[in-house]
């Protein structure tokens, strides 16, 4: 006898209220569910309910114990519907928000590739990089870069992610090389704005976290302007690896200061907290994840 089989009986019976109620719902004898619940109690080693001709009182280990089985009941059906699910097709709308520089860069792309194998979606991009209220704005599912710490919401992580001190060789060769954190101070930093302040960079000393203050002579609240400096040869830029993998794969942008980098922001697609997502959401999720684990993916993007 198996011991989902046992579970499911307890379960059964509890909800009925009666050995004959469950075996009626089941069309079984009512003498074969007090043998199921006899082996079940004599395997586990404790009462879980006392029966009477009359009625049936759960035991405290048998309230504790109910509550287990529907949690784990229940998880396994939604597995099996799950798997049921993926081999229908995926169908209808889907809104997706992403921060606008990776959404151009790599989830625009993307999208007619994952269109292609599910003809019955379709998908609405909005580009932004203020965090979107997903419940309130109909957003399906959200890309961020980010540490996660809304409870409220489902994680699911795409890709590593790191932000890294970058210049162009011929800016090393002229002014060389930063080997410390104190060298920033002697160099042309390009250090994003935020509502007419500056963000500073983080990196890791003595194993502690420090965020540092730099200076130089152009500041840009546009990630891209920064990029696009440092690749001409302006400046130091700290910059997100999705952004400046493929010129460092290259050799356009070196990497400086690696010894003090800081952990990561991984990219995250997040989803408002539901018990079964639609088939065109886990699709696209996986879709994602699958495209940035390809070999060299970052390289070449």
């Amino acid at each position: 006898m198996g011991k989902f089989t046992q579970m499911a009986t307890f379960v059964e019976v509890v909800a009925r209220g009666s050995l004959s109620a469950a075996a009626r719902a089941e069309g079984i004898a009512p003498a074969m569910i007090g043998r199921r619940l006899d082996a079940l109690e004599a395997r586990l080693g404790v009462k879980l309910l006392q029966r009477t001709t009359r009625r049936l009182v759960l035991t405290d280990e048998g309230s504790a114990f109910l509550e287990d089985c529907q949690r784990i009941l229940a998880e396994v059906g939604d597995a099996e519907s799950a798997i049921s699910e993926h081999s229908m097709r995926a169908s209808g709308h889907l809104t997706v928000s992403a921060p606008a520089g990776f959404g151009r860069q790599h989830v625009a792309p993307l999208l007619p590739s994952f269109l292609a194998e599910h003809r019955d979606v379709s998908i609405n991009l909005n580009l932004s990089d203020r965090v979107v209220d997903l419940v309130a704005e109909g957003v399906d599912v959200a890309i961020r870069i980010a540490s996660l710490d809304d409870s409220n919401l489902v994680g699911v992580k795409l890709a590593d992610n790191r932000r890294v001190v970058v210049a162009s060789p011929a800016y090393l060769k002229r002014h060389g090389w930063p080997r410390q954190l104190a060298d920033l101070a002697r160099h042309n930093c390009l250090p994003i704005s935020s509502e007419g302040s500056q963000r500073g960079w983080t990196f890791i000393d003595d194993g502690k976290p420090v965020t540092l203050k730099v200076g130089g002579n152009m500041v840009c609240n546009d990630g891209a302007v920064l990029h696009a400096w440092a690749l001409a040869g302006k400046g130091l830029a700290w910059r997100s690896m999705w952004e400046v993998g493929g010129q460092i794969a290259s050799g356009e942008l070196v990497t400086v200061l690696d010894d003090f980098a800081a952990p990561g922001n991984d990219v995250h697609a997040v989803f408002a907290q539901r018990r079964h997502l639609p088939l065109r959401i886990r699709a696209f999720v996986d879709f994602l994840r699958r495209s940035y684990a390809a070999p060299d993916y970052w390289r070449h993007s």
